[in-house]
């Protein structure tokens, strides 16, 4: 994989999964989420607006799904979000990034290809 984030050209997890956590990381709770940004789901979970319901679609998400996205609120995303990761970031395959991908009808990320090592010569 290339340098440059796989995400900023996808946005599909965010617009394929409901975002749900606990209600503790809303700002209101001393977290970090806009209160406004969430729903409950029940007593101890919200959700990220827009993930809800089908369609998902968070409303974080800006831009176009397979072409060029960014979230609008990073820097204060949920646990959830950040803990989500493109497959095959540091080198992990994420069934579930290909999955999301697949329901927009995007190839899932290939993993990076490893440089040949050539042995070393015995003289």
């Amino acid at each position: 994989m290339s340098d440059r984030n796989p995400c900023l050209t996808c946005g599909a997890c965010c617009a394929y999964f409901r975002v749900s956590f606990f209600w503790g990381e809303c700002q209101s709770a001393g977290g970090t989420v806009p209160d406004d940004a969430v729903v409950p789901i029940n007593s101890t979970f919200v959700a990220m607006i827009g993930t809800d319901r089908k369609p998902a679609r968070c409303t974080a998400l800006l831009g176009s799904v397979g072409e060029a996205t960014r979230c609008s609120m990073y820097e204060q995303r949920s646990s959830s979000c950040q803990e989500f990761q493109a497959s095959w970031e540091g080198g992990v395959h994420n069934a579930h990034c290909d999955a999301a991908r697949a329901a927009h009808g995007l190839d899932p990320i290939e993993p990076p290809v490893l440089p040949h090592i050539q042995p070393e010569r015995v003289a």
